[in-house]
């Protein structure tokens, strides 16, 4: 599958960073693009075991339910991480400048953009 497109898409949104569809089994990268310096394999390993965790503290309270999206808020930036309901393993990574966006809009797009896959 081709996540090109979904990937520059997500990059037009204001503040955009660095975008990427990672497979959270293995934490393999496999689409990204950025505008930083951000290391999108060293992003994609790192996010894998914050997901695999919340799915693991999901499965330990018993919560039958499933993740819209995780915010990690650092200093200068927002890190958005939203699985791909339909494609089971993947998830979307999102890098934003907390200066530049706008949270709603970055949340919107990524919305927008699990649903163009």
């Amino acid at each position: 599958m081709n996540f090109d497109g979904i990937i520059n898409e997500l990059l037009k949104t204001d503040g955009a960073m660095a975008a990427a569809v990672v497979d959270y089994s293995s934490g393999m990268l496999l689409a990204g693009a950025g505008k930083s310096s951000l290391d999108l394999e060293i992003a994609a390993a790192g996010n894998t075991e914050v997901v695999r965790a919340k799915m693991k503290t999901m499965k330990l309270l018993a919560l039958n339910d499933s993740i819209d999206d995780i915010l990690i808020t650092l200093g200068e930036q927002y890190h958005l991480i939203r699985p791909i309901a339909k494609l089971d393993g993947l998830f979307l990574y999102f890098v934003l400048a907390k200066d530049k966006s706008n949270l709603a809009l970055a949340r919107r797009a990524l919305v927008d953009a699990e649903k163009n896959i």
